[in-house]
């Protein structure tokens, strides 16, 4: 056991220990998402006294106890991920039955949240056994907290990682584009270049980007969504690691800003006097400039073939 968290179990012993923590129960463990050190005394407490530690990677799960202090024997282990959660659930309630106390974690962060365990927690909590959270690292409310996002509406919309067919993609970018509060997305290095495009024809609509949120080289830009992708460009570092991503509400752009660039994704998919309507009511600009604009998009030849209607 190393030093540090030789001393920091001991302070997890003394802060949690005399808490209660019932057997036949499952506990939903949220780990760092990259700096050891932000593991909560109560999940240090907990993870060296469960019975059996259910993981979305053993080999993950293995390592970051190992990295606490805690070691466990490879058998201490169930493998339960999104290509097996259901078969390796009913393994878990067959350990609840005997009333052993199991912890799950997914590779980093808090579980089901983009990750593995929300079917875990459902199937056991309508078996009839307690479901316990353990909070602690997210990397959706560490983006939220630096973003600078919440406007006069704090709300914001969680969407994670978006779908990775261009097509699909593209669609999805499109509905962001009409939703007016602040937007969460994930994503993986190897797809950041392709989000980074996606999300250009937003335009000025500010996007604050987290790359290795907690570790060493933890990054945090805000730029506008048509300036990502030369960033992105700019330093073959910045495609590394995972990222946290704001899409910041549509009030804190330009209006008459958004209502162009929503203008630009509506009509590649919509008639021109709908794509009009939806543009002003979403934006709040003026429909008969954004229909000017319309104009002038079709007379350059942007809009294809797409057929010129009347207000």
């Amino acid at each position: 056991m190393t030093v540090p968290f030789a001393l920091a179990q001991t302070a997890a012993r003394e802060a949690a220990g005399a808490q209660h923590y019932p057997q036949g129960a499952l506990y939903m463990v949220a780990t760092p998402i990259g700096n050891l050190a932000d593991v909560s005394l109560r999940a240090l407490h907990l993870l060296g006294l469960v019975d059996i530690v259910a993981c979305e990677d053993t080999r993950q799960a293995q390592g970051l106890l190992r990295g606490l202090g805690l070691e466990r024997p490879a058998g201490g282990f169930i493998a339960l991920h999104q290509h097996n959660e259901a078969e390796a659930s009913d393994q878990v309630l067959r350990r609840l039955a005997t009333g052993a106390r199991v912890a799950y974690l997914s590779d980093a962060g808090t579980p089901a949240v983009s990750d593995p365990g929300a079917r875990l927690a459902a199937t056991t909590r309508a078996a009839g056994y307690r479901v316990l959270p353990l909070p602690g690292a997210s990397s959706v409310t560490a983006v939220l907290s630096v973003a600078g996002a919440a406007g006069a509406d704090p709300s914001f919309v969680f969407v994670g990682f978006l779908p990775t067919k261009a097509g699909e993609r593209a669609a999805a970018v499109q509905t962001l584009a009409q939703e007016a509060r602040a937007v969460v997305l994930l994503e993986a290095p190897h797809r950041i270049a392709e989000l980074a495009q996606a999300l250009a024809p937003l335009g000025e609509r500010p996007l604050t980007v987290g790359r290795e949120l907690t570790k060493q080289f933890e990054q945090v830009h805000t730029l506008a969504c048509k300036d990502f992708a030369g960033w992105l460009a700019e330093d073959s570092q910045r495609s590394r690691g995972e990222f946290a991503l704001v899409l910041h509400p549509w009030e804190m752009a330009r209006p008459a800003e958004l209502g162009l660039d929503l203008l630009r994704l509506l009509l590649a998919e919509l008639p021109l006097k709908t794509a009009v309507r939806i543009a002003a009511e979403a934006s709040g600009g003026s429909r008969n400039s954004l229909y000017q604009a319309a104009l002038r998009l079709k007379d350059s030849g942007a809009l294809g073939s797409t057929e010129e209607e009347g207000l």
